[in-house]
């Protein structure tokens, strides 16, 4: 389907909820009824002339990476995304220092009686460019077969094109000279893919807080379609816990205090095998549960409502689609589909995500390693907590005689829960079925995000994500955002632009 396609399917829509909102009102709403249906209509016209703009804002954006990591491109990221937000109609856009990276923060004040708040992230993942097909920083506009054309580049699914869609949909408001039926308060961090270890502070600053406690809700845009068109609103996410693991002889007191010659193995101890066995210690017999004590007390177990969920998306989703894309051929365990949806979203996890030291270079170098790192994270159910969860962990290193393994978090966060009745996720239910999309109940994504900042106390906010549009390859090479799709159940660009017009008319 070709963007000019989607957008007049968005008019035929808007016509016929504009007919529906018309017949159920009386009176003076009629004439407000209309004159919003006429000023989305016009909101909507100024998508498909703004979609090369949107395009280049897009791919201008890919070439300036933000990595926290790397301390890459700081304060420049930061600067940047308070150029796109002060251009996209945000005022009192400033960039908030934090004892880590900047936020941003920033308002738009339309004068309406409801206000929504907006999550954003500017920072992006590493990327090694020799493992793309595409130079990662170029963006290039490639074709993939039954997508259409797509912009390649590191961030463009996450998150920069599903939020420079919503930032286009609001210059489609500027360009129609409409004011937004919500008033909206945007928050930016710079360090999700860190973790987002500074992100309460920017929350916790008094104007911001104060902000944000006006807001139905809070939400992330996102590119949620599937491939058959359907979209999966999830009700929550698991918090995560970003750690590493490290082993040395001079901490440990045995082992080299520098790299030695192999052959001194018969002699001195190994603080590489030491960081291997205090791994193996983590996880029961089958290699995958977590054998920490108590690492379970806490879990929440999932509700028959949550339960059913799964049930209803293992029913209707295909197992070997899902095992052909992951590249996998069997679930732990041997477990069923239906039981490997159900760990995916109730089981905490302890993960290996990299384990060096010594040597990794081509050939062989006899060396005995005097220092060993394994890259840890661990994902969290409700009511788990990050605090909680490491310490435990480090009472049981110790108990097992690791204690002196260092232990060193560098990021994380609690996991987060939305009512499903909230008005956020209701509207997001009832808009995406306006658009054709059959949206899907999930209990909570694998997946993580700081969303608990707004979840917990004192704000208490439902939260969520939303947006049309399709990509994927977050975190991996050859990550891509489409742009002209030409598969009929999915939106391109102009689709997921109008999906948070529609959006913004629906939570008003």
């Amino acid at each position: 389907m070709t963007d000019r396609n989607e957008v007049s399917v968005g008019r035929r829509e808007f016509n016929q909820g504009l007919a529906a909102g018309l017949a159920l009102l009386g009176g003076g709403g009629l004439a407000q009824g209309a004159t919003a249906g006429a000023d989305k209509a016009a909101v909507l016209a100024r998508i498909a002339p703004m979609h090369e703009e949107n395009v280049r804002r897009l791919r201008d954006w890919i070439a300036l990476p933000s990595i926290a990591a790397e301390n890459r491109n700081y304060p420049q990221g930061p600067q940047y995304m308070a150029q796109l937000a002060r251009e996209a109609g945000f005022t009192d856009v400033e960039i908030l220092p934090t004892s880590g990276k900047p936020g941003v923060f920033g308002r738009i004040d339309s004068g309406a009686r409801t206000t929504v708040g907006l999550y954003f992230m500017y920072d992006v993942k590493q990327f090694v460019p020799e493992e793309w097909s595409s130079p990662p920083l170029e963006a290039r506009l490639v074709q993939r077969a039954g997508l259409g054309t797509v912009c390649m580049g590191r961030g463009a699914v996450n998150q920069k094109g599903p939020e420079n869609s919503f930032l286009g949909a609001l210059h489609a408001f500027k360009a129609a000279g409409r004011r937004l039926p919500v008033n909206l308060v945007l928050v930016c961090e710079g360090e999700e893919e860190i973790g987002s270890p500074h992100f309460h502070e920017i929350i916790q600053m008094p104007k911001v807080a104060a902000a944000f406690k006006s807001c139905v809700g809070v939400f992330m845009p996102e590119a949620g379609q599937e491939l058959d068109g359907g979209v999966q609103v999830s009700l929550g996410a698991k918090g995560v816990i970003e750690l590493e693991l490290v082993s040395s002889g001079e901490r440990w007191g045995r082992g080299p205090a520098h790299d030695v010659h192999s052959s001194l193995e018969a002699q001195v101890d190994s603080p590489t095998w030491h960081l291997v066995k205090a791994l193996n210690s983590l996880v029961e017999a089958d290699g995958h549960t977590p054998a920490v004590p108590g690492f379970f007390d806490r879990v929440r177990p999932l509700t028959p409502a949550q339960l059913a969920m799964i049930r209803e998306h293992a029913a209707t989703v295909s197992e070997q689609s899902v095992q052909e894309r992951l590249g996998v051929k069997h679930w732990v365990h041997d477990a069923s589909w239906y039981e490997s949806l159900v760990l995916l979203t109730s089981r905490p996890t302890i993960n290996i995500e990299g384990l060096v030291a010594g040597y990794t270079g081509p050939g062989g170098k006899t060396v005995l390693p005097h220092r060993a790192v394994a890259k840890i994270d661990m994902r969290l159910v409700p009511d788990m907590t990050t605090t909680d969860t490491l310490d435990k962990l480090k009472a049981y290193l110790a108990q097992g005689g690791f204690g002196d393994i260092e232990v060193n978090m560098s990021g994380g966060y609690n996991p987060n829960q939305t009512d499903p009745g909230s008005r956020l996720i209701q509207t997001q239910l009832a808009t995406y079925r306006r658009l054709g999309a059959e949206p899907h109940l999930w209990p909570r994504s694998a997946g993580s995000w700081p969303g608990y900042v707004f979840t917990d106390a004192p704000l208490s906010l439902p939260a969520g994500h939303f947006g049309l549009g399709y990509g994927t390859g977050a975190h991996a090479p050859d990550e891509f955002y489409v742009i002209d799709s030409t598969n009929p159940h999915v939106q391109g660009l102009d689709g997921a632009v109008a999906s948070f017009v529609e959006y913004l008319y629906a939570l008003a």
